[in-house]
């Protein structure tokens, strides 16, 4: 069972609540707006909706996202770049 810690309290319940997953759909939706916007912000929300993508669906989405949005023109994000908890990472290499 999954905990979330929370000012040193376990809330053993809080995670499953809270987390569902997104949808590649869901995670298109979101990240045309923030790539329609650009700039330092919206690359930042898109990492967190990346990290998201990456989590549910792994790296093969992530990369599919990237270069069908153009996020590695718009953000300078480029495919194998690892999103977790809102970083990008360094690309995966092969």
């Amino acid at each position: 069972k999954q905990h979330c810690v929370t000012r040193s309290r376990v809330h053993p319940f809080t995670c499953s609540l809270l987390h569902r997953p997104v949808t590649l759909e869901r995670a298109r939706q979101l990240l045309e707006v923030q790539a329609g916007f650009g700039g330092p912000y919206n690359a930042n929300s898109a990492k967190l909706i990346l990290s998201e993508v990456m989590r549910d669906h792994g790296q093969p989405a992530v990369d599919e996202l990237i270069g069908e949005l153009e996020l590695e023109r718009i953000f300078g994000f480029t495919p194998g770049t690892r999103f977790k908890g809102g970083l990008a990472l360094d690309a995966i290499r092969k």
